[in-house]
Order: C-alpha cells, then structure tokens, then sequence
C-alpha cells in the first residue's frame, strides 16, 4: 500500500510547488564611442587659419560701418547738411504776413512793428512779437502763431473809441480806458472833446474858481503828449452822460477850473462841472434859463457846476 500511495503523493507534491514569478531585467547598452582619427595639427592650424581669413572681411566691414564714431560723424554731416539747406532756401523765410483784426490801424504798421518780416522761421520769436505789438496805441490784445515752414498768422483786437479828445488841431481817440490814442481816421457821430488851453475869457475864470472844483487839482489833466495822458474818469463819465441826455450835442469844451461846458445854440456858455449828476444839473439849468427868458434876461454865461449855488453873468 506504501509503494502505490508514494507516486500519487509525488504527483500532488509536484502540483502544490510554487508558481515561477517573472521578472522582468533590462538593461541599457551603450553604443560603442566612435573615436575620430587624429587630426595631424597642421592640419588643425591650416583649417583655423582658413576660417579666420575668410570671416575677416565681413567682421571688419561690419565693426567699421556700425561703430560709435563713424554713426556719430554721419550724423553730424547729415545735420549740417540740413542746416544748411534750411538756411540757403527762401521757403524757410517769412515773406508774408496776414494780419486780421485790424480797423483802423494799418496791417504794415502791425508787420512793420513786429519785426517778423524777412526773419528766418528758426530766428522768430512769436512772444517778442506780441508783444511789441500789444505796445502800440489802441491794441487791446495780440496772438502771434508760427508754422511750419514759413507761415506765420498775426491776430489783434482794437480798442474802439468812445469819443473825441481835441486839442488844437490834433485829435486823439478817448477809449473805454480813459485812455488817448492817435486818431488814424475821420470818426463820424462821437462826441467831440475840446481841450481849452488857455482858458477863455479870464473873467470867467475868476467868477468860476469859487464855485467849480479843479480836477485832480492840476492844470495839466492832459500832457502835451497826449497819446500817453488820461482823461479823469469824473469828465468822461459826465460828458457822455450829458451826450445821452442831450443828444443834440456834438462838442463839449473841458478846462479843469470848469469842468465841462457846451456853446447853447441860444447865444450864451453853459458849464455843467464833472460827475455823474448831470441829470440834476440840467433841471436847474432850465429852470434859471426859463426865468431869465420870463424876465427878458439875455445871458452870457450860465454855471450849475455846483447845483446847490447855480450862478449866471449878463451881458
């Protein structure tokens, strides 16, 4: 029984083994090195020297034309090459000049004045301009603009006047500042302002230094210069309010010990002072010409330059 169970007890130890695992080992291998023949070094020399004498035209081209110096010099003749052009060709040179703005005030005075024409467009100063410009009499304001390549456009504002100053046979224009400008043209339908120097007739003068009131305190309340002087404000104010109430009249007399007055076409001088009273002062001028009218009186002159103590002088 011991022999016959013995293969069958072999047959299970053989089936009960282990099963073989797999491994998997794989290993890299390295491709043989190829090793170069030596190179004879006369030869290595003769290839290098080869190398260099061919890459050193290119080289030597590149580092001329693009180094520092020679940039530098280009630019530098291309500058003055320019310079010069912009200086030789007349299309850089102010020849001519529009002006607008202007009335009364010749547009070659206004270039004349600038000093722009003929400049080079570099040498123009626009700001000197205006501003020699805005000096000139009558100018309220200037704007003077430069472009490119010779074009320059200068643009005022006149001072438009408000009345007449006389003074002899020179006139001058009064503007809204109180200020005297060179009359340039014929102005027609303003109020015209006679300076009476001396004053006329000295007997008058007598009888009205006590009642009238000397402007600023002076004789002079216009220099013989009188495209620089001022009109006191008091006489300017009062000569065009009585303008506006009086639109008959086209010409007033000034002397600062009478303040304003104005030929009546009735015969005689009226002297309404300075101020803005001049409605008042009209009221108590009819009121002494009627009475004098009532009672047959012909007057020479009629003072209300203080209303509060009228006057009047026969003839």
């Amino acid at each position: 029984m011991e022999s016959r169970k013995r293969p069958s007890e072999r047959n299970k130890r053989l089936r009960k083994q282990p099963q073989m695992k797999r491994v998997q080992n794989a290993h890299t291998l390295r491709s043989p090195r190829m090793v170069a023949p030596d190179v004879p070094k006369t030869a290595k020399k003769r290839r290098q020297r080869n190398r260099r004498q061919a890459a050193l035209p290119t080289t030597a081209i590149k580092g001329f034309v693009f180094s520092a110096r020679w940039l530098s010099l280009g630019l530098l003749l291309f500058t003055i090459f320019a310079l010069y052009v912009a200086a030789t060709q007349e299309n850089f040179y102010l020849t001519t000049i529009p002006v607008e703005g202007t009335i009364t005030i010749p547009p070659s005075e206004i270039v004349s004045v600038s000093g722009l024409a003929g400049s080079h467009i570099f040498a123009a100063d626009p700001h000197e301009a205006a501003t020699r410009i805005a000096e000139l009499p009558g100018i309220v304001s200037s704007k003077v603009k430069l472009a490119w390549p010779n074009e320059v456009y200068i643009e005022i504002v006149e001072d438009s006047p408000i009345a007449i100053w006389q003074e002899g046979s020179e006139q001058f224009w009064i503007t809204k500042e109180s200020q005297l400008i060179p009359a340039r043209t014929h102005a027609i339908g303003l109020l015209t302002i006679e300076y009476e120097v001396p004053p006329t007739p000295s007997v008058m003068d007598e009888s009205l230094e006590g009642e009238g009131e000397t402007v600023d305190g002076v004789e002079t309340a216009v220099s013989p210069q009188a495209n620089v002087g001022f009109i006191p404000e008091k006489v300017l104010l009062g000569a065009l309010q009585l303008r506006q109430l009086r639109p008959n009249i086209d010409k007033l007399y000034y002397r600062p010990s009478g303040g304003l007055s104005y030929q009546d076409g009735r015969g005689w001088r009226a002297y309404f002072g300075d101020g803005t009273d001049m409605n008042q002062k009209l009221v108590v001028y009819e009121t002494i010409i009627a009475d004098l009218a009532a009672r047959g009186i012909q007057p020479q002159y009629v003072s209300v330059s203080n209303q509060e103590k009228p006057y009047y002088l026969t003839q």
